[in-house]
């Protein structure tokens, strides 16, 4: 499970309960960045990684408020890998 934490400015990515990562941001001149995700290393490999970056991302369309500037190199190549995101990548 996705959830938005705009208290903490990320979102997070919980399995069974438990937060297994988290993709960081901040908004910055009328985008949000994506500056920093992480996995625990107990859940690496377990496709939390992507699940967080297609939840994120889904969030972010849906809520239309944002351009996304993925400075985040793990959400960089998530972006270029999928190509029906990258609509949200500001110009």
């Amino acid at each position: 499970m996705i959830r938005p934490n705009p208290d903490e400015q990320r979102y997070e990515a919980y399995v069974d309960g438990a937060l297994a990562g988290f993709a960081a941001y901040r908004i910055s001149r009328g985008h949000l960045v994506l500056t920093h995700t992480e996995v625990d290393e107990a859940y690496e490999g377990r496709g939390v990684g992507g699940a967080l970056a297609r939840g994120a991302l889904d969030d972010i369309r849906a809520r239309g408020e944002h351009d996304v500037v993925a400075l985040c190199p793990f959400m960089s190549a998530w972006i270029a890998d999928h190509p029906d995101y990258q609509d949200l990548v500001a110009p």
